[in-house]
């Protein structure tokens, strides 16, 4: 008779361990089923206990003030002196337009003045001021009135003519004639010399002259354009020698230094408790591993559709509430290590709990 197989079981062997794993099994199951929702509670419960007392926003980014440089006269561009991203500090040369037209235009100015000072002197020197012509024509009245009364005596002894004695009556009217012509010469003479009350101790026509070579010299100067203050050159592609430039066009843009705030558009639902002076985080993607630390400078005076544009119009019948979004102004405590770019996406954390 064979021997048994030791591995063959006998029947009825393992029945009891069969089970026990089945039950083990179950139970491993409902400890499962059991668990997952209570981990995604006690997840939901941390991040709504670790959200309280802030609010957050990732519609946020870096501003910095730009100023739009243009030039204040026209003309042609002969020299520029910055190139894109350079750094320029207040009053540093950024191009130079041509200044030929308005030096012609200076010594025109001048040409004026010293045809006004000429003409000056002339009337200065005019004879009706002297009064020598007013003398003469009094003096020939005095004279044809006596050689009318002598007329007229003797023709009322019958020893001239009617001829003559109407002759020397019109001699009379005549010297009176000069007379009043002389004076009118004279007044305006004076009048020529007058000064108004808008120039005083001035001829009107050489502040005319000196007030047009002064526009001139400025008109001059600003052919020079300088960097309103200091920053960075952008755009500065569009400075090209013999370009034409035209007044008060912007042509490029400079952006000021220190001047980096964030503006982070939060919802209107995240404003119940936000102030001015709370505490912020700032996180820039270009730099996951920054944190800057400022403050809540203002919260906006509108949300930003009153400010577009073409503000929407909520007066219709299919109308849809959407959660608008209120513009807040972060400023920055700290100098920020790496370079801050204007328009740089960032995410603004307020500490709301914090008191203003």
């Amino acid at each position: 008779m064979a021997e048994a197989d030791p591995q063959t079981p006998e029947p009825g062997q393992y029945a009891q361990p069969e089970s026990t794993g089945r039950k083990s099994g179950k139970a491993r199951r409902i400890v499962l089923m059991l668990s997952v929702p209570l981990v995604l509670v006690a997840a939901a419960a941390f991040y709504w206990l670790s959200q309280q007392g802030k609010v957050s926003t990732d519609n946020a980014y870096i501003k910095q003030d730009m100023v739009a440089v243009s030039a204040e006269v026209g003309g042609r561009i002969v020299e520029v002196a910055v190139a894109e991203n350079d750094e320029v500090n207040a009053g540093d040369l950024l191009f130079r337009i041509d200044p030929e037209p308005f030096q012609l235009q200076i010594q025109a100015a001048n040409a004026a003045i010293a045809t006004a000072e000429a003409d000056l002197t002339a009337k200065r020197n005019d004879p009706s001021l002297t009064g020598v012509d007013i003398a003469a024509a009094r003096e020939d009245i005095a004279f044809a009135r006596t050689q009318f009364r002598r007329q007229e005596e003797l023709l009322e002894r019958g020893f001239t003519t009617r001829a003559a004695y109407d002759a020397a009556q019109h001699a009379v009217a005549q010297a009176e004639d000069r007379l009043r012509q002389a004076e009118a010469q004279q007044a305006e003479a004076r009048a020529r010399l007058a000064r108004g009350s808008a120039v005083p101790g001035q001829d009107p026509r050489i502040a005319a002259a000196q007030a047009q070579r002064a526009s001139a010299e400025l008109d001059l100067r600003r052919t020079e354009i300088r960097a309103p203050s200091a920053g960075r050159v952008a755009e500065a592609d569009r400075l090209q020698i013999g370009q034409q430039v035209l007044p008060n066009l912007p042509i490029l843009t400079l952006v000021s230094r220190g001047s980096t705030f964030v503006e982070a558009n939060f919802k209107e639902t995240d404003l119940d408790h936000m102030a001015a002076g709370q505490r912020a985080e700032v996180r820039l993607d270009a730099y996951p591993d920054l944190v800057l630390h400022g403050h809540v400078a203002s919260i906006g005076a509108g949300t930003g559709s009153e400010f577009s544009v073409l503000p929407a119009q909520n007066a219709t019948g299919n109308w849809i509430k959407v959660t608008q979004r209120v513009p807040v102004r972060i400023e920055l405590d700290e100098q920020s290590p790496r370079q801050l770019i204007a328009g740089l996406s960032t995410e603004v954390t307020v500490f709301t709990e914090d008191s203003e």
